[in-house]
């Protein structure tokens, strides 16, 4: 049998009432006493640069620490639902998420302030190896985390970045990256049976992936990257990746989504599609999470 992570995205913080990601981003650019528009059509990293740039118009002393603070604490606010409480209880070991919040570590730890990064590489900007142990969970915020307010990923340059260092992690190697480490590409290890899970990356090419709650826009380039390189991977470096991946939809939301579910089910990932016509977002949620336990008992 093999073992599974559960990929959650911020979806399923909009179970609890709360304070959605439209209202962070106006109550931060009244804050900053600037206007900034987020139209459909504007990715928001790019969004995100337009807020800093012209934060700095307004002040020349104009840090983007302010931003990611004023972000952290937001997101400090959220709270932890049912749907939170059950995926911390399925049985795999591991926990992605996109999400900067510290909900799903509440679940379990009464005191999420005094969590500490217990990745082997201790980074302060990026997240290849970040996470929180909390029970037997280890959670891994992929983009960044409220309690480490500088690996937020928000922007176009952090994320290209990020991309940058998980492609060196990948396929080349990151020679004098870390003082502590120099690691072979990752698909060297992984033909050699040497993968050893210190990042989350280590996950996508040897356990089944389910992906939850999570938009997966084109904004994600990281992990539009990974899914890609995953999938081209299998024949032209001839990995033996035999791990599934499967990206959870309601079912009502299958038409408007075409155009992404194409290019999902062409890198190989498989649509589960969730009949949604009686439930309201908790009991979607609900019976996602009851088919991925089904699949490993």
């Amino acid at each position: 049998m093999r073992d599974y992570v559960v990929l959650v995205g911020n979806d399923i913080n909009n179970i609890v009432a709360g304070k959605s990601w439209e209202d962070l981003l106006k109550d931060l650019t009244e804050h900053l006493l600037i206007s900034v528009d987020f139209p459909k059509d504007k990715p928001f990293p790019l969004a995100y640069e337009e807020i800093y740039f012209k934060g700095l118009g307004t002040s020349g002393s104009f840090d983007e620490r302010v931003v990611k603070k004023f972000v952290a604490s937001h997101v400090s606010d959220i709270q932890s639902s049912t749907i939170h409480k059950r995926l911390m209880e399925l049985s795999c070991e591991n926990i992605l998420t996109t999400n900067y919040d510290l909900s799903l570590e509440s679940v379990v730890s009464s005191n999420t302030k005094s969590l500490k990064n217990n990745g082997y590489i201790k980074e302060s900007l990026y997240n290849l190896f970040r996470y929180h142990e909390v029970g037997h969970k280890k959670i891994w915020h992929i983009h960044g985390s409220a309690n480490a307010y500088q690996s937020i990923t928000l922007g176009y340059e952090h994320y290209s970045g990020y991309l940058q260092h998980m492609r060196s992690y990948v396929v080349t190697g990151t020679k004098d990256t870390y003082k502590s480490r120099s690691f072979s590409p990752l698909t060297k290890r992984f033909k050699e049976d040497k993968v050893e899970h210190l990042s989350w990356v280590d996950m996508f090419f040897t356990k089944d992936v389910h992906i939850l709650g999570l938009s997966l826009d084109f904004n994600e380039n990281d992990l539009w990257w990974l899914l890609t390189f995953r999938q081209k991977s299998m024949h032209t470096k001839r990995l033996l990746i035999f791990n599934q991946v499967y990206y959870y939809i309601p079912k009502t939301y299958v038409d408007r989504s075409k155009s992404k579910l194409d290019l999902l089910k062409s890198v190989g990932v498989q649509v589960v599609e969730i009949d949604n016509s009686q439930l309201d977002k908790l009991g979607y949620y609900n019976r996602a999470i009851d088919q991925i336990s089904a699949k490993y008992t």
